[in-house]
């Protein structure tokens, strides 16, 4: 097969967009209540190996299809495979949202694939390959574990509630090798060490657009120091994409960090890079952000750091979600809140960064600092899926369609025109799984899963697409439009949605044939109850008042919500991103 390159440039990304859903009639299917698929679905490509992409795998193969799943790194368990090499550094600015996790690699031009490439002194290739995970040495959980695991496979009676990272892989693993998909079972059905670099629609004989095409490279270590890579092409009927949502860091646009980063290198850093307190005795820290890796980081650091500041910034947004004076309780008492950064002091030629200024918008200079951590959260990026962003421009290889419809925000803080947050409504054979906040990712996935199954397998029926796109406007208005709490769930939608599954596919499995599912144990709300008093000290709503006092004397005001509402909203903050 000959390699026909396809040239991705990426023009200028604005930092926000504003940008709504195409509804054009031509996408609308009125003749039928229920969508039609062109063609049948028989081969599904998926995209990651953590708890949701296993799941997946699962129900897509209990049912016949034919399944390959590729994933970047070398072992299962998405971001709960912790390593002590940590990411690259996060550019300043941050990089275009398009390729803000990795920029795709490619074979040379006109060359016949599969073909290979030898690397040497491949430390950076490989780690920029495989992406390390945002976890440092002691993360625990922040959710009990009878809520954070898989219907199928329980936790032993007696596990304990919190959990380390170390226990989720071991979890991830074990049910990876009760699949036989662990990545030393040397199942044909995976690729580890394998990065998706480009899907696009494929063409059919009569040129007609028929599944998807997946470029893809291997990159195998033969030596120390060296490694092999290896660019190929398969084709699938359908695609899940569960690369994850942690993967593209934010650095804050702070009128002189630039300078700041490039005069003093390896003294700031975003906090995906963060291992280890003892890298940080007797130093005087301040970490940017209080959300939850914020937060959860300055209680780690506190027993090793001298002194730690911790600057946070007005919460003006009312659409659901996590308020920051849930996570102060987490915050040792000893340290130091700041307000939000105006701007990085210019400094001296040979100026240290401990004698340097940092300039608050109340004002106030705060100096001494030794090291910094931008725990200011990441963003959605898919590389992979270059030519849905409205502002690059992208060449398609021969074979593919050029006719495509963007939807993915160039600012990457949501994801449009997916059907229940899951199916991409314009081509439904393209599928976001993992993608919601304020969620138990790992049970929650054992629905959408099915669903995926089922409706792949004709054995349910979405809506046709018109009925689609209403469905997709109703909840944009009830989450108050699109933007970055656009895929934030919180009980209240968790329970709604979970109704809406059983109710679904229980009626096509009465209908069509196929299992049943069954909704969350009656105990998870008493656990999770239990869970927020040990973990943040009891009920939001207790100590809210004596928390925003200390926001407010900073000049960080928070949406006032009522006790009802900020209540549904404290829940299961994993990773959330907002500082």
């Amino acid at each position: 097969m000959k390699l026909a390159f396809g040239l991705l440039l990426l023009a200028g990304v604005s930092a926000a967009s504003v940008q709504q859903p195409l509804l054009t009639p031509s996408t609308w299917d009125t003749d039928n209540d229920e969508y039609e698929f062109k063609f049948p679905i028989q081969r599904v490509a998926i995209i990651g190996a953590g708890p949701s992409a296993l799941v997946a795998y699962r129900e897509l193969t209990e049912v016949g299809f034919e399944v390959r799943l590729f994933e970047r790194d070398r072992a299962p368990g998405g971001n709960w495979h912790y390593t002590e090499e940590a990411p690259a550094d996060a550019p300043v600015p941050s990089a275009p949202i398009p390729v803000g996790d990795f920029v795709p690699s490619f074979a040379p031009p006109d060359v016949e694939l599969p073909y290979s490439q030898e690397y040497e002194d491949d430390a950076e290739i490989r780690r920029d390959h495989r992406g390390p995970k945002p976890v440092w040495e002691s993360l625990t959980s922040n959710a009990p574990s009878p809520l954070q695991q898989l219907i199928e496979w329980p936790w032993p009676v007696g596990t304990k509630w919190e959990l380390s990272h170390y226990a989720f892989r071991n979890y991830a693993r074990s049910y990876a090798s009760y699949l036989n998909i662990n990545s030393n079972d040397e199942n044909p059905a995976t690729a580890y060490n394998t990065r998706v670099e480009l899907i696009e629609k494929r063409l059919n004989e009569d040129g007609e657009e028929q599944g998807w095409r997946l470029w893809l490279k291997s990159l195998t270590p033969t030596g120390n120091n060296t490694s092999r890579a290896t660019w190929w092409t398969e084709d699938f009927d359908a695609v899940v994409v569960a690369s994850g949502r942690y993967n593209a860091p934010v650095m804050p646009l702070i009128p002189g960090l630039a300078d700041w980063v490039r005069r003093f290198p390896g003294l700031l850093g975003h906090s995906r890079q963060y291992r280890r307190p003892e890298a940080y005795t007797n130093q005087s820290v301040l970490i940017v952000g209080a959300s939850v890796s914020g937060s959860e980081i300055s209680r780690d650091i506190n027993t090793s750091a001298r002194k730690v500041y911790q600057s946070m910034r007005a919460d003006n947004d009312s659409a659901a979600h996590y308020r920051l004076a849930n996570y102060m309780r987490r915050i040792p008492k000893n340290t130091t809140f700041v307000g939000e950064i105006s701007r990085f002091i210019p400094v001296n030629e040979g100026q240290s960064m401990q004698s340097s200024q940092i300039e608050l918008k109340n004002g106030t200079i705060i100096t001494g600092i030794d090291r910094i951590i931008f725990a200011t959260g990441f963003r959605y990026s898919f590389p992979f899926l270059p030519q849905y962003y409205d502002d690059a421009f992208y060449t398609p290889h021969e074979g593919s369609s050029s006719s495509v419809q963007p939807f993915l925000p160039t600012d990457g803080s949501h994801i449009r025109d997916l059907h229940l947050d899951l199916f991409y409504i314009p081509d439904p054979t393209l599928a976001f799984l993992g993608m919601n906040l304020g969620t138990q990712s790992f049970s929650y996935s054992d629905y959408l899963c099915l669903a995926l199954a089922k409706v792949w397998s004709n054995t349910a029926k979405l809506p046709h697409t018109r009925r689609m796109w209403e469905m997709y406007e109703e909840r944009a208005e009830e989450r108050g439009g699109l933007g970055k709490h656009f895929q934030f769930l919180g009980p209240a939608r968790l329970t709604a949605n979970i109704r809406f599954f059983m109710g679904w596919l229980n009626e096509a499995a009465v209908k069509y044939g196929g299992k049943q599912i069954d909704g969350l144990p009656k105990y998870t709300d008493e656990v999770n109850d239990y869970w927020l008093i040990s973990h943040y000290g009891g009920p939001l709503e207790e100590r809210r008042s004596d928390e925003e006092a200390v926001l407010e004397s900073l000049g960080i005001r928070l949406p006032h919500l009522s006790d009802e509402a900020s209540r549904q909203y404290d829940y299961n903050p994993m990773y959330d991103d907002n500082w």
